[in-house]
């Protein structure tokens, strides 16, 4: 063959998306967005080792709309990537390859993450109006 008319790999345009790739591509978003958050945690943390005026900026960032918002993104990416990371070890054990499991499976993670976000925040602001 020449070196001309060599066939191109099929790529994201030849074929339709799936919900198993649609979910490891998110898979690995939420992997990206955990590295976000680890920074974000830095930042909180150490922001307590330099006294109340550091401290307090922190807690305002993370205490406004977006900050809050941008926690329950972060909730939502660990929760996330945990389920569908349980998902690949059994995947990787030999388990769930079935079309009707995997999207099953891609469903439960979906359901799971976006409910143990919400009863997270739940029980964060319900302890919260405790005190």
């Amino acid at each position: 063959m020449a070196p001309g008319n060599r066939p191109l790999s099929p790529h994201l345009q030849v074929y339709r998306p799936q919900i198993t790739s649609i979910l490891s591509i998110i898979h690995r978003l939420m992997g990206v967005a955990l590295v976000g958050g680890a920074l974000l945690f830095t930042f909180w943390i150490s922001a307590a080792t330099y006294g109340p005026e550091v401290f307090g900026f922190a807690q305002w960032i993370l205490g406004s709309w977006f900050g809050r918002l941008v926690l329950f993104g972060m909730t939502f990416a660990l929760y996330y990537h945990l389920a569908n990371g349980l998902r690949h070890m059994a995947w990787d054990l030999g388990y769930g390859f079935d079309m009707p499991t995997l999207k099953i499976t891609g469903a439960i993670v979906v359901v799971f993450s976006g409910g143990m976000t919400i009863l997270t925040f739940a029980a964060a602001y319900a302890v919260r109006g405790m005190h």
